[in-house]
């Protein structure tokens, strides 16, 4: 006898937990019918009111100097550091006139940004802090080949949106280039 009542109560109990598993969900669900949704109108206003975070790791670019020379010294460290070889670096040995010793001189900074993991390792082992990951975002293309940049050739100009170095658009919390339902 005792049996059958412990059978029915672990039922009862079953059947109470499902009714409030299901109650939460049943509560999600139409809440989503009452609230106001956004969405991010991206290709059309980006110029206006995309905000895109100073952290945000969008491609490696070299440092450059007010006389726009880069800071590189071919140390090959961050090459090293690279964990799947997304950095590669030539260089060649040249003779200072001035003071007669041997230095090491960049020939080409090879970087592949469709191969690149965003680890930021490289920027932390930079000791000349001559490379960072800036936050531009808009590097799709359809040749693949065209993912390969180098770096020590080409001058970063900022980005095809305004102001995205500094963010873009300022950041306001709930409020979007939105149109709402």
């Amino acid at each position: 006898m005792e049996n059958n009542q412990s059978y029915f109560g672990e039922l009862g109990h079953g059947i109470k937990t499902l009714a409030t598993g299901m109650k939460i969900t049943w509560k999600e669900y139409f809440k989503d019918f009452f609230t106001n949704k956004s969405t991010e109108q991206y290709p059309e206003n980006r110029k206006t009111t995309l905000h895109v975070a100073k952290r945000h790791r969008g491609r490696l670019v070299f440092k450059r100097d007010e006389n726009g020379n880069y800071k590189c010294t071919a140390c090959t460290l961050c090459e090293k550091t690279c964990p799947n070889g997304t950095i590669k670096i030539q260089t060649e040995m040249v003779t200072d006139p001035e003071t007669g010793k041997k230095k090491r001189r960049l020939v080409d900074y090879q970087y592949d940004l469709g191969d690149c993991m965003f680890c930021q390792l490289c920027t932390n082992a930079c000791n000349f802090d001559a490379i960072e990951f800036t936050n531009d975002f808009e590097n799709a293309v359809f040749d693949r080949d065209k993912l390969v940049l180098h770096l020590d050739k080409e001058v970063y100009d900022g980005g095809s949106l305004p102001n995205l170095l500094d963010g873009g658009a300022p950041f306001e919390i709930g409020k979007f280039n939105t149109k709402t339902k």
